[in-house]
């Protein structure tokens, strides 16, 4: 499984990196550090997870999603923010987001959510063929 990351910090850009190392069957695909180069990343590299930072410069991760969706409705997204309000969550999922974590308490659930979504690649995948 191919994952984009988009996030301006690139200490977090770092940290997810070296997460994505650990878990077999996934490689990072790419990352950007805004929203207009993010849209255009995804649309080009077509990975099959994108990891979303909320607040990045040009835009936030929810005019990302609402960007790329229409055309990749498959596609995993995992919105991580420090803003965690209620009204971004909603936002976030009702746009199409399958997960919406809080960088400061649930970052450390990114690898099993990645997990999981690998295996459960790999079980499409196989179905597919």
């Amino acid at each position: 499984m191919r994952v984009f990351i988009a996030d301006d910090s690139a200490v977090i850009v770092e940290r997810l990196a070296d997460l994505l190392k650990e878990i077999p069957g996934v490689e990072l695909a790419g990352h950007a550090s805004n929203a207009t180069e993010a849209v255009r990343c995804i649309r080009q590299i077509k990975p099959d997870a994108v990891i979303l930072d909320f607040q990045m410069p040009g835009g936030s991760g929810l005019d990302v999603l609402r960007a790329i969706r229409p055309d990749h409705p498959n596609l995993h997204v995992l919105i991580c923010t420090n803003y965690p309000y209620p009204q971004y969550r909603e936002g976030c999922l009702g746009a199409g987001a399958n997960f919406f974590l809080d960088k400061s308490s649930e970052f450390e659930k990114i690898p099993a959510i990645l997990r999981e979504l690998t295996g459960n690649f790999a079980k499409s995948a196989v179905v597919s063929r």
